[in-house]
């Protein structure tokens, strides 16, 4: 069963930056892609980053220029950088996996962002 555990979220300032970890209990390269996904509080889920097998990026477009996803394949570990961040980046951000079949999602736990002043 495949794990994806987050971590790096917390408490910052607008304008402030963290950077997100999912480490996966397997290796990275075996999924399709993978992405960050957030959860504001009454909103539906909303993928804000991705990146596929091949290394192909995507990105909402209220996080364009400010995200960036990446990967450590060695570490089994995607990252997301926050900068820029706004109170509306608030939200619980998951780590989300596709399966090599593409037949699967595996998500995460979630971590909390939240900016404020």
């Amino acid at each position: 069963q495949v794990q994806l555990v987050e971590s790096g979220g917390g408490l910052v300032q607008p304008g402030g930056s963290l950077r997100l970890s999912c480490a996966a209990s397997g290796s990275i390269l075996s999924f399709s892609a993978m992405g960050w996904y957030r959860q504001a509080p009454g909103k539906q889920r909303e993928l804000v980053a991705s990146i596929t097998s091949s290394g192909n990026t995507n990105y909402e477009n209220s996080v364009k220029g400010r995200f960036t996803i990446s990967r450590d394949s060695a570490k089994n570990t995607v990252y997301l950088q926050l900068n820029s961040l706004k109170p509306e980046d608030t939200a619980v951000y998951y780590c989300n996996a596709v399966s090599g079949d593409y037949v699967r999602r595996y998500w995460g736990q979630g971590t909390q962002v939240t900016v404020s002043s």
